[in-house]
């Protein structure tokens, strides 16, 4: 994906969901092992830290920059897309 600066909205079913799962449905990655590999590297910050757990929780307006790949914001359903 190409990074126009521009935050991309990407709604999530219930109230969360975890770091490794949110990078391949907002399809920042292709594959499980390539945001796994990228988390262990630190080019992934959550809220403006750098974050290193793929299980990390992530809620309704979390924003998680991927390095050279874009910046994400979780949205629910009922927020609908930006």
């Amino acid at each position: 994906m190409v990074n126009d600066g521009s935050p991309k909205a990407v709604c999530i079913e219930g109230t969360e969901i975890n770091l490794g799962q949110f990078l391949k449905l907002s399809r920042a990655v292709s594959s499980g092992g390539e945001g796994k590999s990228l988390i262990q590297q630190g080019a992934v910050r959550v809220n403006g830290e750098v974050e290193t757990r793929r299980g990390r929780a992530l809620k309704f307006g979390d924003v998680v920059r991927l390095a050279g790949r874009g910046t994400y914001i979780v949205k629910g359903p009922e927020q609908g897309i930006l």
